[in-house]
């Protein structure tokens, strides 16, 4: 019933898709400001935004182009890991995903609040504030039961008011930029941590799109585009509010932090710019909760799907979306909601370091291991460019990792460590019998996963996409993907 209820759902096309992952990146400058503070003044910030999208951006979104194309179903990079490395590192993966996009995920709501308690400062009071954080994260959640193709929607729609107010800021400054306010760096006022995470922070996250990847059009096709799409426009949202601000204003580094472009707005346009984009980064906040608990949920679909947690996760709802997993990742939003930005940047970053590196080494695993695998989105380099193009992003993963703090390197050790106890733990729950899973009537156990992930043919034109399905497998009849 859950299958028929997916298929008859409406899938992504290629604008709802540019949203979403513009959201999982971005979801505007709301942020960028620290990268001018931390990095001693505009200079540095302008010259990150440019050269990091080609060390970091592209060619994690190239990779995650060619993957997602290659294993088009929901669980995105977990079946990638999976097939390259076996489902206990895709089981890992998906844990540290997960719990580090739900964590993300919890900023939101708070973030949402803090810009609204600058105008009314009620929001400031724990009575209005509790009921308040419970409310939206009801709202915002019902929005993703409701469907994936309202939530593309509705990023579309927040995306577009989000940046509007930066159009016009950037066209009211244009007679007051000087150019020469771009250089200005001051290196003693330099933070190196602050500004590489910054940076990090800003510019990552391109994979998370493909865990919804099942519920896309023609993805072989939809992909790619999007990604060259999104790339382009999470780079100007950064970079055209910089010069606009930084060029235009004679500012302390010091002064720029989180919410400062509302300031700006004011200075370049008056009291209405400023209003105007603060509501903007209010609802900006609304797409980004909305994009990341969709990746979050389809992501556990998937795994559920694959026979790595149980079948509850796979359940669908009659709009085609995965209800418990939605349950479940906004239980994990309302408790986890009380951290700050400041506690919770360097942790997410340290564990998507760790995941991402299996990933760029799962990408160059199945360049030789399954050199005939059908892609219908290709990285236009052999194996030895493939290489040369993840040595960059992962040498930046590892610096990252390496600026990290003795508690961050504790508390990721905990998660990793939980991770590890889980799947040998779901493995004697799935053998005795305890919860059931979808791989149950099949007889099938969790090592049994990467078996049951097979190679797709071309298909006819119509179909021209990879399906990676799981097989009914019996040892009287060859195996046959589930339709």
């Amino acid at each position: 019933m859950g299958d028929e209820r997916a298929n008859i759902a409406p899938k992504l096309t290629i604008l709802p898709l540019i949203a979403l992952i513009f959201y999982d990146v971005s979801g505007g400058p709301f942020g960028v400001e620290d990268s001018v503070s931390t990095g001693g003044g505009p200079l540095l910030a302008l010259l990150g935004f440019l050269v990091f999208p080609f060390i970091w951006s592209i060619p994690e979104a190239l990779v995650t182009a060619e993957l997602a194309t290659s294993f088009p179903q929901n669980g995105g990079y977990v079946v990638w890991i999976s097939a390259a490395f076996g489902p206990f590192w895709g089981f890992q993966e998906g844990f540290w995903k997960w719990f580090s996009g739900v964590m993300d995920n919890a900023l939101y709501p708070v973030l949402f609040l803090d810009y609204l308690k600058r105008s009314f400062p009620v929001f400031s009071h724990i009575f209005a504030r509790i009921p308040a954080l419970l409310g939206i994260t009801a709202s915002l959640t019902y929005l993703n039961y409701r469907g994936l193709h309202i939530v593309g929607f509705s990023a579309v729609v927040l995306a577009v008011f989000s940046l509007c107010p930066f159009v016009v800021m950037t066209i009211l400054s244009i007679p007051r930029i000087r150019p020469r306010k771009w250089l200005v760096v001051d290196y003693s006022m330099v933070n190196w941590r602050g500004y590489f995470n910054s940076m990090f922070w800003n510019l990552n996250y391109w994979d998370k799109a493909s865990t919804l990847a099942g519920e896309v059009e023609n993805p072989s096709k939809t992909f790619p585009k999007a990604m060259f799409g999104a790339v382009v426009l999470v780079v100007c949202s950064y970079l055209v509010p910089l010069l606009a601000g930084t060029g235009a204003l004679e500012t302390d580094s010091s002064e720029w932090s989180d919410g400062y472009f509302a300031e700006v707005g004011a200075l370049i346009g008056g009291a209405w710019l400023k209003w105007w984009i603060q509501a903007a980064a209010a609802m900006s906040n609304m797409g980004l909760f909305e994009a990341e608990m969709s990746s979050d949920a389809y992501q556990l679909l998937g795994m559920s799907e694959m026979g790595m947690i149980p079948s509850v996760f796979a359940s669908r709802s009659k709009y085609g979306t995965p209800t418990f997993s939605i349950l479940c990742s906004a239980i994990g939003v309302i408790f986890l909601s009380w951290m700050s930005f400041q506690e919770i940047l360097e942790f997410l970053n340290f564990l998507y370091s760790i995941g991402m590196l299996l990933e760029l080494a799962a990408f160059i695993k199945l360049r030789m291991k399954k050199p005939d695998l059908h892609r219908p989105y290709k990285v236009p380099l052999q194996t030895f460019g493939a290489i040369m193009l993840c040595l960059p992003p992962a040498a930046l993963l590892v610096l990252v990792m390496c600026l990290a703090s003795a508690q961050t390197f504790l508390i990721s050790g905990v998660i990793i460590a939980v991770g590890f106890l889980l799947y040998p733990s779901l493995s004697q729950a799935k053998n005795r019998g305890w919860v059931k899973f979808i791989s149950d009537e099949q007889g099938a156990t969790l090592p049994d996963v990467e078996d049951r992930l097979v190679e797709p043919q071309p298909r006819e034109e119509v179909l021209d996409e990879a399906v990676i399905r799981l097989l009914s497998e019996s040892p009287s009849s060859p195996n046959i993907a589930n339709q």
